[in-house]
């Protein structure tokens, strides 16, 4: 007995098997880079200029020179512009990730940071204190580059980053309160080196993430009422993310400016800086890991919830620690030193959340990712992946119905065909549903479903017609563009022109996909 053998479609690689490092952009993947660069140019402008601290000094904003305070708030804009705020509940109801993640966010960090920084820095408690504030602030900006380069889930992770966000708000100053003079009192450690009330850091907190995280909601918020998601997140987000990095760099200029001749009289301090940083990245990395698989989460909340964990927001550290301590504080340069470790760090357990991936969860790895020009799959073998077919349209009600019902007809099971709108109406179109009909079609199982993000996930092809920016764009998809008339409120004639139109472009896609169609359909 023989068989056809079924050609199998091209294939590259899928996006968790490409380099890491060449899926970040030219800033993101150079940033020890440019943080080096940073601080030898504040190093050498602190030597040409001896008395730049006294200058800047003149104005300040809750105790921070003016330009220092420019530069955090620049830093710290970009990366609450780019929370999704409206997204909380989505994520609070799955008790299994949210619960953990606040548990290991705002109990098990901070505990295990507070631990390293007494065990490495004992005898150093400017860098120490510093540490702990590290320990105190969660990640709400690198977490979202980290956690897509491992495959994570996108929306868990930007919904915990929102939560973080607003927690932070609430909890940072009094946690830095009970772990700068209550617990080490508790525990019999020293606290004389510790000179600070709970009102200074809530200051630095209200005015460094209040005032920035009011003003992302607001650009999210308006971004989106005008212009829709696809634009704010596709166009808008790319073009105003840089300037986190040239708030961050500024910052850090400055700053060294101020330190140079500390640090350059003890470059070993920055080298046990360094050393409790990196252990604390391994410990929180591995153990939520460890914890989300224990819960049985599925891989891409389970890495959420570990790069959630284990990320830290450097630039809420570093503002607090400069409007708390000064800028000439060691525990400012404490702050400094970890987005130098972090990024390296952080892209080592990538590449270890990708590994673990494949050999933890062998059953929930991506299918490969077709060429764009080439047939997603062939007819006929059961065994085979059956390619995903999304239809989009502004009200799902007349185009993206017509299309799923002739591609289902058409396809025979051999594709799966999804449809859905950015604006979903109410019912169907009544003359589409109307042709449909005439041509054995029914549309009785069709309703009008909101395009979102879960629905986009898995489809291998999307093809919008007539909703312009209003459809959002999911990165990794191939995209089509049709245009096509709208049928809402045209004539039958004219509808009946449109359903043709549409079947013939139907066709054409399936031909594409290695589809066969019997001559007679």
């Amino acid at each position: 007995m023989s068989t056809t053998p079924t050609r199998t479609p091209p294939t590259r690689k899928a996006p968790e098997e490409a380099p890491v490092t060449s899926r970040l952009s030219v800033l993101d993947r150079f940033l020890p880079v440019w943080i080096a660069v940073a601080m030898a140019l504040g190093i050498g402008l602190g030597r040409l200029a001896p008395g730049l601290n006294q200058t800047l000094d003149h104005v300040q904003v809750a105790g921070t020179s003016l330009p220092i305070a420019i530069g955090l708030l620049v830093m710290m804009y970009p990366v609450l512009a780019k929370v999704r705020y409206g997204e909380i509940d989505r994520v609070a109801a799955d008790r299994r990730l949210l619960v953990p993640s606040l548990v290991l966010n705002w109990l098990v960090g901070p505990a295990v940071m507070f631990a390293l920084a007494w065990l490495f820095l004992p005898d150093l408690p400017a860098y120490r204190t510093g540490l702990i504030l590290v320990g105190l602030a969660r990640c709400i900006a690198m977490v979202l580059i980290w956690n897509d380069l491992a495959c994570g889930d996108d929306t868990a992770a930007a919904v915990l980053v929102a939560v973080n966000s607003l927690f932070q708000i609430v909890a940072y100053a009094g946690l830095g309160y009970f772990y700068l003079k209550v617990l080490p009192g508790w525990l019999g450690l020293s606290t004389t080196s510790v000179h600070v009330s709970i009102w200074s850091i809530a200051r630095s907190v209200l005015i460094f993430l209040g005032v920035p995280l009011v003003l992302g909601y607001l650009t999210r918020t308006l971004g989106e009422r005008r212009r829709g998601r696809a634009w704010y997140e596709q166009r808008f987000l790319p073009r105003i993310g840089p300037i986190a990095l040239y708030g961050l760099l500024f910052t850090i200029v400055l700053l060294f400016a101020f330190q140079g001749d500390a640090i350059t009289r003890h470059p070993l301090d920055v080298a046990r800086i360094a050393l409790p940083l990196i252990a604390y990245f391994a410990v929180m990395w591995t153990g939520s890991f460890a914890l989300g698989r224990s819960l049985r989460l599925p891989y891409r909340r389970t890495a959420t919830l570990a790069f959630t964990a284990a990320g830290n927001n450097f630039e809420l550290a570093i503002a607090v620690a400069i409007g708390t301590f000064g800028i000439t504080s060691g525990q400012a340069l404490a702050g400094v030193v970890g987005p130098l470790i972090e990024v390296p760090a952080l892209v080592a357990l990538v590449y270890v959340s990708l590994w673990a991936r494949r050999h933890l969860y062998p059953d929930q790895g991506d299918q490969p990712v077709t060429e764009p020009d080439q047939p997603l799959a062939e007819p006929v073998d059961p065994t085979e992946r059956v390619p995903v077919v999304l239809f989009a349209c502004v009200h799902n009600s007349g185009r993206s119905v017509a299309a799923k019902v002739l591609a289902e007809h058409y396809a025979a099971g051999r594709v799966s065909v999804r449809s859905a709108g950015s604006e979903p109406g109410t019912s169907v179109n009544p003359e589409v549903a109307a042709v449909l009909a005439e041509r054995g079609l029914s549309t009785d199982g069709e309703a009008p479903t909101l395009l979102t993000y879960d629905i986009a996930e898995g489809a291998d092809v999307v093809v919008t017609m007539g909703c312009g920016e209003t459809c959002p764009v999911f990165p990794g998809k191939r995209y089509l563009d049709w245009t096509v008339d709208d049928p809402a409120d045209q004539d039958r004639p004219t509808v009946e022109r449109i359903v043709d139109d549409i079947d013939r472009r139907v066709r054409g896609l399936l031909a594409e996909l290695g589809i066969g169609i019997p001559s007679e359909a």
